[in-house]
């Protein structure tokens, strides 16, 4: 009997039972270092671009240039991943960012051309596309099943850290420097710090995933995930909280028009919700887990549609803001529940292919749910786009949880589940933890 045979004992709730383990703290530690400097990327930049065009469009091609490598490349980075030596690839991407970071120095400092810097980002996106589902899928090698949602908690708690800090030390280097070219040496740091964290990991060995068809075994993940409804139901509600619930897109309007708090407040708003995101990761760190997690799942995207409604009404400045620090809150118990999910669900020989489908979901409700706020807002009003938004996400809550019954029944996440259906059946690879022998990149 292999331990994912082997029933779950109850145990004593161990807050820093991830942290304990030297090798999580290191991939927990770059985590919180190359997203600080993605953060500060972001704010260089959009600031960097628009000074030297003034122009909005230009803006608007750099998240266009970061989200088409990702929906181009995820499904294959994610089949490499799961064939490959995980710890190599992420290596490897990580010194891809660091070079695109070096090229950015360049072009910033020559005050190169424009389309040089789409460039850059375009082989940025092409490195996040490997480093994320390669980041969860290695996690799944360093930490104990029974660790998986504490695991996933501190590293939504690295991520929300970061989110907060990273804005604010970007900006205070352009403000006190007038340039941006120090930032994005940093972020090539920050990308060699990283590389040097995760070489000092020594994962566990799994099997790789067989040689087959290479078509079939590209879609394979997704396949995978069209018959595991709780993964998917989870996945579906997070989807669409982000791609209705565009309070954060819109949020320069209500700073300006609807709150009038000017710039200042506009910073505090974008702030509030990683605070109140920090705030519940910690929480949920140091609790025991949710007896009913489905439910709790539903009644937290619930809510985070509830208060979407709330601050599209309010006129106040200081209710404005509470709500918002009760969505990211709300938002981060869905973070939380959704990775442990794709962890405790996936088979080990398939985590990249479903951590790249993941991924392509974020990233696409990201950039689509911008484009939808920004549309509706334009036709009938940023108030009557974010509260429609806000019923949209109820809608879908009470649509998940009739088209998928099992996110309602599913208990602990900490509780040893069987997966839903067997990986062989999808792509032929064995779902047990106890092959080894991942042949190196």
């Amino acid at each position: 009997m292999t331990s994912w045979d082997t029933p779950s004992a109850p145990t004593r709730h161990d807050s820093y039972a991830a942290l304990r383990l030297s090798d999580f703290r290191s991939l927990l530690l770059g985590r919180f270092t190359v997203t600080l400097g993605e953060q500060m990327l972001n704010v260089a930049i959009g600031w960097e671009l628009y000074v030297r065009t003034h122009s909005a469009l230009v803006l608007g091609f750099v998240g266009l240039a970061l989200i088409v490598p990702i929906l181009l490349f995820s499904l294959p980075a994610g089949q490499i991943i799961d064939r490959f030596n995980r710890k190599r690839i992420l290596m490897t991407a990580q010194g891809l960012l660091a070079l695109c970071a070096v090229g950015l120095v360049a072009l910033s400092y020559t005050q190169g051309p424009v389309l040089g810097f789409y460039v850059c980002l375009f082989f940025v996106g092409l490195g996040d596309a490997f480093t994320a589902p390669a980041s969860t899928a290695l996690l799944a090698q360093v930490v104990p099943e029974a660790t998986f949602a504490n695991a996933a908690t501190w590293n939504s708690s690295a991520w929300q850290l970061a989110a907060v800090a990273g804005p604010a030390l970007g900006g205070a280097l352009i403000a006190f420097l007038g340039h941006a070219t120090v930032v994005y040496a940093l972020y090539a740091l920050f990308g060699l710090v990283n590389i040097a964290l995760i070489a000092r990991v020594s994962p566990r060995p799994t099997a790789p995933a067989p040689r087959e068809a290479p078509m079939r075994a590209l879609f394979a993940g997704v396949r995978f995930l069209g018959r595991t409804p709780v993964l998917l139901a989870a996945i579906t509600l997070d989807l669409f909280a982000v791609l209705l619930g565009g309070a954060t897109t819109l949020l320069p309007i209500f700073a300006l028009d609807i709150l009038h708090v000017g710039a200042s407040g506009l910073g505090l708003l974008r702030a509030a919700p990683a605070v109140g995101a920090v705030g519940m990761a910690l929480s949920l760190a140091h609790r025991s887990p949710f007896k009913h997690a489905g439910r709790t799942l539903l009644s937290a995207v619930a809510g985070f549609g509830a208060a979407t409604i709330v601050f599209g009404f309010s006129r106040w400045f200081p209710l404005s803001l509470a709500i918002l620090v009760v969505l990211g809150a709300l938002d981060n118990i869905s973070v939380v529940t959704r990775s442990t999910l794709v962890l405790t669900r996936t088979p080990p020989g398939m985590l990249g292919r479903i951590s790249a489908v993941n991924g392509i979901f974020i990233g696409a409700s990201n950039e689509l749910g911008g484009f939808e706020s920004g549309l509706t807002a334009a036709l009938f009003g940023p108030m009557l786009s974010v509260v429609a938004g806000g019923f949209g996400t109820i809608l879908v809550v009470l649509a998940v949880a009739a088209i998928w019954p099992e996110i309602r029944r599913l208990g602990r996440l900490d509780e040893r589940a069987p997966r839903d259906v067997p990986a062989r059946e999808y792509d032929g690879s064995v779902a047990r933890a106890d092959h080894v022998g991942t042949p190196p990149l």
